[in-house]
């Protein structure tokens, strides 16, 4: 999530080549904790530079993460949670050359696969 430019496709892009699946860029509907993609948006994702490509993807995904795209001011955040969707939230930079890692990092602590001493997860 985040307002248009942070960097949610690139983001996209760059968690693709770390094996993640696509469901949509831009929007998805989100019904009982599961994400799909409206129909005119599935496998559609917008490279800038090169335009919008389809792209293989998945029909439906489990949400288990919000992230929020946006500056980061604190080395250990509190733990949060998205308001409406009752889901682990951090907020990241999605520009740093580090942010896919950081994404695969907290959905790994969101789904128990790793535990944290201090910070979004504690």
């Amino acid at each position: 999530m985040g307002p248009p430019g942070s960097g949610k496709s690139d983001l996209a892009l760059r968690l693709l080549d770390r094996g993640f699946v696509l469901v949509a860029d831009d929007r998805v509907d989100i019904i009982k904790g599961m994400a799909r993609p409206p129909a005119m948006l599935a496998g559609l994702l917008e490279v800038r530079g090169l335009g919008i490509l389809r792209l293989p993807h998945a029909p439906e995904a489990r949400l288990a993460l919000a992230v929020q795209l946006g500056r980061v001011d604190v080395r250990l955040p509190e733990p949060a949670r998205h308001p409406s969707l009752d889901l682990p939230m951090v907020t990241l930079d999605g520009a740093g050359a580090s942010a896919p890692q950081r994404v695969a990092l907290a959905l790994d602590c969101a789904l128990g696969r790793l535990s944290q001493l201090a910070g979004a997860f504690a």
